[in-house]
C-alpha cells in the first residue's frame, strides 16, 4: 500500500510516499480502509519535534512513521476480539496512539472508533473527532451573558468552539492573525482581533477563555480573567504550559480566578455529541481545503504555517 513516511523530525520535505506492506489488525484493532484524514495541528508538531511533548514515545526520531489520526474510511478486516464493526462498516475515529492516517490502510484499536453518521461525507467526519472534541470540552461553562474568548479561532478546534460558546448563549471574542478574521466573524464571533496589532490579555475582561496556542505569561493571562473566571489551554510553547501547570494555580487561586491546562478527554463518547450535532445541521463544519495522499506535505505546512481557515483533509480513495 502507499503511505507516507519519515524517519527523522524536520519541515515538510522529510516526508516522502512509499510503498509498505499492509497491516494487519490484531486483537481488538481494526483495520479501516482510508476515505479522509483531516489535519490536526498535532501532526505538525509530531512531524517537527516540537515542541518537546511532541517527541513522547520517540526523542531521538519519530515513534510512528506516517502521521494522521483523525481518520474516516471503511472497515476492511477485524481482529480478534472485535465486536463493535463487521468488514464494511463506516467508520471514523481519533487514532492518536497509533496514528497511520496518512496511508492507504490504518489499523486502529476498536475502542476509538465509531460508526459514522449516514448525513456526514467521510472528509467531514474526519475533521471531528480531535477539534470537536477540544471545543467541546474547552468552552464547557459558556453560558448566556458570559463573555469568552478564543485564542487561535480561526483553526478548526476554534471554529467549532466559536459556534459552540454561540449556542450557548455566550458573548464570543476570536482571536487569530489578520487573515483570518472575516472567517471568525463567518463562523458567529461577535468580536474580532488580530493578536499581531492588539494584546487580548488587556481587552475583556473574560469569564473563559480557551487558548489553543498558549504562549503568554500566567499573569497576562490572569489579568484578562474577570473573577471568577476560568482560563483553559490546550497546546502551546512547553514553557508556557508548565508555567499554566505550576505558577497558574496558586497566582490564580489568590484572586478568585482559575488558571489550567485542559485534560482532554478522548473517544468516541466525547466527540459523537460533536457530530450528531454536525449531522442535523445545528453546527458547521468548515473545510478550507482538501488535498491528495501526495500533497501530505503541503497539507501539513498549510495547517503548520497557520494558513488554515477551520480544517484541512488529505483524501486518500
Amino acid at each position: 500500500m502507499r503511505a507516507v513516511v519519515y524517519d527523522r523530525y524536520g519541515p515538510p520535505d522529510v516526508l516522502r510516499i512509499e510503498n509498505v506492506p499492509k497491516p494487519s489488525p490484531a486483537a481488538r484493532q481494526v483495520l479501516v480502509k482510508i476515505a479522509a484524514t483531516s489535519v490536526n495541528l498535532s501532526d505538525w508538531e509530531t512531524l517537527r519535534g516540537s515542541p518537546l511533548y511532541s517527541r513522547v514515545g520517540g526523542l531521538r526520531s519519530p515513534a510512528r512513521r506516517t502521521l494522521g489520526s483523525d481518520i474516516a474510511g471503511w472497515v476492511d478486516a477485524v481482529g480478534p476480539a472485535v465486536t463493535r464493526f463487521r468488514p464494511g462498516d463506516e467508520v471514523y475515529g481519533d487514532n492518536l496512539m497509533l496514528k497511520g492516517g496518512f496511508a492507504e490502510y490504518a489499523v486502529a484499536p476498536e475502542s476509538v472508533l465509531t460508526h459514522k453518521p449516514a448525513a456526514l461525507t467521510f472528509a467531514e467526519v474526519s475533521t471531528i473527532p480531535q477539534a470537536g472534541v477540544i471545543a467541546w470540552q474547552g468552552t464547557d461553562g459558556a453560558a448566556a451573558g458570559k463573555r469568552v474568548l478564543i485564542n487561535g479561532a480561526g483553526g478548526g478546534s476554534g471554529a467549532f468552539a466559536i459556534q459552540l460558546a454561540k449556542r450557548l448563549g455566550a458573548e464570543v471574542t476570536g482571536v487569530d492573525n489578520a487573515g483570518k478574521l472575516d472567517f471568525m466573524r463567518s463562523a458567529g464571533a461577535d468580536r474580532v482581533i488580530d493578536y499581531r496589532g492588539q494584546d487580548f490579555t488587556r481587552s475583556g475582561p473574560y469569564d473563559l477563555i480557551l487558548d489553543l496556542v498558549a504562549h503568554r505569561s500566567v499573569f497576562a493571562y490572569r489579568r484578562a480573567l474577570a473573577p471568577g473566571g476560568r482560563y483553559r489551554c490546550v497546546g502551546g510553547s512547553v514553557p508556557a504550559l508548565l508555567r499554566v501547570l505550576t505558577i497558574g494555580a496558586a497566582a490564580g487561586r489568590l484572586t478568585r480566578r482559575r488558571l489550567g491546562v485542559l485534560a482532554v478527554k478522548e473517544g468516541p463518547a466525547h466527540f459523537e455529541p460533536v457530530a450528531g450535532l454536525c449531522a442535523t445541521g445545528d453546527l458547521a463544519i468548515h473545510i478550507d481545503r482538501s488535498f491528495t495522499l501526495d500533497e501530505v506535505p503541503e497539507a501539513l505546512a498549510h495547517v503548520g504555517e497557520g494558513r488554515a481557515l477551520g480544517k484541512v483533509v488529505v483524501t486518500v480513495n
